[in-house]
């Protein structure tokens, strides 16, 4: 059974914007976390951005604050990424995830069930 289907990668220019989706099953959107991370080629999968399901309080890395934004809509069971003002270095695979329990929200190894990832390439 599928649990979490990324969609809305593509390529762009810098500068551009794009919104990634993330349709998940009920039990998946209800984790405590729900993150996304991105992969590009020869490097660890790093942390991008988390929401917390009590609350709704977001984290951020350092390098995409101010232009990426986290956000989930309950009625779709939908989480989705707007990135805006995208460089080359955001280049990556990116993947939705959710994690079941508080705490080590940064860190990939710490969820559980992780989507397919989905392809954002950004061009200079």
């Amino acid at each position: 059974q599928v649990q979490l289907v990324e969609s809305g990668g593509g390529l762009v220019q810098a500068g551009g914007s794009l919104r990634l989706s993330c349709a998940a099953s009920e039990h998946t959107f209800n984790a405590y976390y729900m993150g996304w991370f991105r992969q590009a080629p020869g490097k660890e999968r790093e942390f991008v951005a988390a929401l917390r399901r009590t609350y709704g309080t977001t984290y951020y890395t350092d390098s995409v604050k101010g232009r990426f934004t986290i956000s989930r809509d309950n009625a779709k069971r939908t989480l989705y990424l707007q990135m805006n003002n995208l460089k080359p270095e955001d280049t990556a695979v990116y993947y939705c995830a959710s994690k079941y329990d508080g705490g080590n929200y940064n860190l990939a190894s710490f969820y559980a069930v992780w989507g397919q990832g989905t392809q954002v390439t950004v061009a200079s």
